[in-house]
């Protein structure tokens, strides 16, 4: 099922839910492309003032490292930074499962165990100036089993709105009871 809803700076992003079994769920945020004209807004400030500098001091190394210098930076930006589509895959007694792809085609993989996970939540932060929420994983602390360890955020980059996270979260805990009710 693919559903539209907005990340918290109003853009665009495309929502996935796949059911593979009463306890298997895969979650995925696809994010907005990246925009041509942005990139060539960026590529042409960067050429525009190299090219004045080069005015000034008639030394053409400064275009060279300009041209160099931009593509570097959008090969890193493609390869470190810009993020196509995030995934969760929860499996009720196996554990939780996070992919990040990048849009270079690199992808990260991590994984947490279900005997791990305390819970999972929504919590709400405060970012510029304004409340978001945000989907996170409570890990279980070895030495206090009452006690969170560490607190895994989900969807990082894609950021989406309450209503999407809303989602995920009662699709988790039902998997989450189920799991539970079972051991």
């Amino acid at each position: 099922m693919e559903t539209k809803f907005k990340d918290i700076n109003n853009r665009n992003i495309t929502f996935e839910q796949l059911r593979h079994s009463p306890l298997c769920r895969e979650f995925t945020v696809i994010a907005p492309k990246l925009s041509l004209r942005s990139v060539l807004v960026h590529t042409a400030a960067v050429w525009l003032a190299a090219y004045g500098i080069f005015w000034g001091t008639q030394n053409t190394s400064v275009l060279s490292a300009a041209i160099i210098m931009t593509l570097l930076g959008m090969i890193l930006h493609l390869h470190l930074f810009k993020i196509d589509q995030e995934s969760m895959l929860i499996i009720g007694s196996v554990g939780v499962q996070m992919n990040t792809l990048y849009a270079s085609g690199r992808e990260s993989v991590s994984f947490i165990e279900m005997k791990k996970v305390k819970d999972i939540v929504i919590n709400e932060a405060i970012y510029m100036q304004r409340i978001i929420y945000y989907l996170c994983i409570l890990l279980i602390d070895p030495g206090n089993p009452r006690g969170v360890s560490e607190v895994v955020p989900v969807f990082q980059s894609a950021k989406p709105r309450l209503d999407c996270l809303s989602q995920v979260y009662r699709s988790c805990h039902e998997i989450l009871q189920q799991t539970r009710a079972e051991q």
